[in-house]
């Protein structure tokens, strides 16, 4: 699907010259890098009041430190696949901000991963860990590898591979990787033992892990939980619940499903999901029933979404189509949209029709997934709209959980850490409305969101100087 990320970056009436000379500066330092590009133009287009109000930041250069990784690291992982054939793959890790605490954020195994995608990513997930409260920095790491079709051995050997460049570089106390896209609790698990027989040590220095070796219950469940939550808090704000109200839904990974799960658990109705070769629309609803097949059929089948449709004939499954102008997932009525699967999903046009069939409710579960000129309409038409970098969170924030738990060497019941979870999330929501009110822009998720993440970690820097 096009998206035109660059044709979007400054399609916003008014940016101020100092968001446009500071663009420029980083477009020519980081060429090629649209994700990155749109990443920071919107902290940047949304902190520029903040910088106003406060010309120290201006003068210490916290924007012009803070799209600086501290640290970038990249190499070579050769490893065998089952023919004993060698394969060479890219290993990252971006380690962007510890100003509050040690890197935090995930590893992603997608052949789409290159370095612009990474940092783009660790660039979100610095004011994503600064919303949650918890003493997190950010990063962000992974490879082009792509898992779908390795079998568990070559992807063991892969981990492996992986894992004896980058233990060099991580830490409990330095640098906490997670999963992402193509990272679940297999990889985890493959990656950890590599660790542990590196470093001779058992040690927290990776979230997601299994519960019986250092896991935290509702991880798995935290990202998507996480964005019906905030979801939920959006509705409150104007005496509504998420109660009998059609959601759309995109992806089938761990974020969906637990998405899913929780609007079904507040009492909505979910009609889509999607994988990378399309889309299901099931008019009479994805019940708990219909979930459990789904969940089976990706987690443990490995199987593609169409298949759904081939077992409940209430479902259309609708075929990707490259490189079209729209995604038709997003074009059905309904109440509330959960993009949860991956950067740009949604564009100027899909958000277009989204408004067009009554949605009023945009909650971010994955990272980034609206490019600049969906996010515009949104904001235009004043619907409630939660960026991903609060809305999802709650995976980070169950990680940052996590990392107490084994840094006490105990474990809390689910219901401890649902609660921990939810919390958070009515915690991060509350920012969001008091800094969007506070510097001028009631109701706008994004300016609050940003602004919020910003100040914690700029206050950060300055007090530990020039580093």
């Amino acid at each position: 699907m096009a998206t035109h990320v660059e044709d979007e970056v400054f399609t916003k009436a008014k940016v101020s010259p100092f968001v446009q000379d500071f663009m420029a500066d980083l477009k020519a330092k980081n060429p090629a890098e649209p994700e990155f590009h749109q990443a920071v133009f919107e902290v940047a287009d949304s902190v520029g009041v903040v910088l106003d109000r406060h010309p120290e930041y201006r003068a210490a250069r916290i924007l012009e430190r803070m799209v600086e990784p501290e640290r970038l690291i990249m190499f070579r992982v050769a490893w065998l696949d089952d023919r004993g054939e060698i394969r060479v793959n890219r290993g990252f890790r971006i380690e962007m901000n510890s100003a509050i605490g040690p890197y935090k954020g995930g590893l992603r195994f997608h052949p789409s991963v290159n370095l612009g995608i990474l940092k783009f990513l660790a660039f979100e997930q610095v004011f994503k860990n600064s919303l949650t409260s918890l003493p997190m920095g950010g990063g962000k790491g992974g490879s082009d590898f792509d898992p779908k079709g390795k079998s568990n051995n070559e992807i063991m050997r892969f981990c492996q591979a992986f894992m004896s460049e980058l233990f060099r570089h991580i830490g409990a106390d330095t640098d906490v990787p997670a999963g992402d896209i193509g990272v679940g609790g297999r990889e985890i698990g493959y990656l950890f033992g590599m660790y542990k027989k590196l470093r001779n040590e058992f040690t927290g220095v990776l979230t997601g892990k299994g519960l019986n070796w250092g896991g935290s219950l509702i991880r798995p469940e935290a990202t998507g939980y996480g964005s019906v939550y905030f979801a939920a808090e959006m509705l409150s704000t104007r005496g509504r619940t998420l109660e009998g109200k059609t959601c759309l839904v995109s992806g089938t990974g761990n974020v969906a499903q637990y998405t899913v799960e929780k609007i079904l658990q507040l009492g909505g109705k979910v009609v889509t999901m999607s994988d990378s070769d399309g889309y299901i629309y099931d008019e009479a609803g994805i019940d708990r029933h219909k979930l459990a097949f789904v969940m089976d059929l990706k987690n443990v089948h490995r199987g593609r979404i169409a298949e759904y449709a081939d077992k409940f004939k209430s479902a259309v499954f609708t075929p990707t189509k490259p490189g079209a102008d729209c995604n038709p997932l997003w074009d059905h009525k309904a109440d509330c949209a959960f993009p949860s699967a991956t950067q740009n999903e949604i564009n100027s046009m899909d958000a277009a029709n989204l408004l067009k069939n009554g949605v009023y409710v945009v909650a971010e579960g994955a990272n980034m997934p609206t490019t600049i000129g969906g996010v515009n309409q949104f904001l235009d038409a004043g619907i409630l709209y939660g960026p991903g970098k609060a809305a999802n969170a709650g995976g980070v924030a169950t990680s940052g959980l996590e990392m107490s738990q084994n840094s006490m060497r105990l474990s809390w019941t689910r219901e401890e850490v649902d609660q921990r979870l939810h919390g958070i999330m009515k915690r991060i929501h509350a920012t969001c409305v008091d800094m969007g009110e506070r510097f001028g822009t009631p109701g706008n998720y994004v300016n609050g969101a940003n602004i919020g993440g910003f100040l914690k970690v700029a206050d950060a820097m300055m007090d530990q100087g020039v580093v």
